[in-house]
This record gives C-alpha cells, structure tokens and sequence, in this order.
C-alpha cells in the first residue's frame, strides 16, 4: 500500500511517501491512522491525530471506517485554506 503525504505532513515526514507491505496493512482508515502514529516522529504522529486531517482512497476522500485493500493509494492531507 502506498500512502501519500501533503503539505505540511509531507515536510513533517521528511518525505511525500511510505510504502506499508501487503501482510502490515490495516483494514480500514482508522486502523492505518494507528499504525502510522506508532511507526512516524513525534510531530507527524500528533498532526495525523488531528481529526481535521483528511484522508482520501484512491482520490476519494473517506472517512475512518472505510475499509483498506493493499493495492489502495492513501493519501493524507491537511484541511485547505484560500486567499
């Protein structure tokens, strides 16, 4: 499974993405949240327990208890602001 990260959780991460491997991964949204706060720094982990912080499947934002497959694209994304 492929997670993405976006904006200000990409510079927490270092990175714009993890790959989490077939048998590791959670059956839903809510289960992925968990896994990745134990596995991040400090500072991402508390960012992903925002629950401001989106989360899409396959470019459709879901909520915590849509399930996961490992061949899903996951992104997480902080909520937007315009100007």
């Amino acid at each position: 499974m492929k997670i993405l990260f976006f904006a200000r959780l990409k510079e927490q991460l270092g990175e714009d993405c993890v790959e989490i491997a077939d048998g590791d991964c959670p059956g839903d949204v809510a289960g992925l949240r968990q896994l990745l706060q134990l596995s991040v720094n400090q500072e991402l982990a508390e960012s992903l327990a925002d629950p401001n912080v989106f989360c899409a499947v396959n470019q459709k934002v879901v909520g915590e208890e849509h399930p996961l497959v490992s061949s899903d694209e996951v992104a997480f994304f902080p909520p937007m602001t315009g100007g």
